[in-house]
């Protein structure tokens, strides 16, 4: 009895378990994922462009230093150095000052050192088109021989404009 007794109660187990399935009614759905990506640059790093200790500058003084711009794939773009904050510079001669006294010096944009790295666009700008990643850039400095003013350090600030 015992054995038809376990009998029974598996088979009783084994129909209650089947008695609870049910089959379920499947739905979906689907949705848009989307991101909208705007023409955009930025400057990722700008190292200062340092012409190291001189005495007498009797000749050339040719230090470089880079730029790293980083623009939206296919955005073109320029990149413009302007004159910087020495009064009365220009592009072409832009000058480092110490109390009144000041070191002539331009920045160009190639190792040749032949076109003056400027801010007009079309004209003096260093024009490019984006990639996604960031795109480096040297510029090239050279300060001329001249006069040599009183011994102290000279500075002067750049700003870096990229147009796009």
């Amino acid at each position: 009895m015992k054995k038809h007794l376990k009998r029974f109660m598996l088979g009783l187990v084994a129909g209650l378990s089947m008695v609870g399935t049910s089959h379920a009614a499947v739905t979906t759905a689907t949705f848009q994922v989307r991101m909208t990506i705007q023409a955009d640059c930025r400057i990722v790093s700008a190292s200062d462009l340092d012409f190291g200790t001189s005495g007498v500058i009797s000749a050339n003084v040719d230090v470089n230093s880079t730029l790293n711009v980083q623009c939206t794939n296919t955005t073109p773009y320029n990149i413009g150095l302007n004159a910087g904050t020495g009064a009365g510079a220009t592009v072409a001669a832009r000058l480092m000052t110490l109390s009144g006294a000041t070191i002539q010096y331009s920045l160009y944009t190639t190792a040749a050192r032949a076109t003056v790295w400027g801010e007009t666009i079309g004209t003096d700008t260093v024009a490019a088109v984006g990639n996604g990643a960031s795109q480096v850039y040297t510029i090239y400095g050279r300060v001329p021989p001249q006069t040599t003013p009183a011994p102290g350090l000279y500075t002067d600030t750049v700003t870096v404009t990229v147009t796009f």
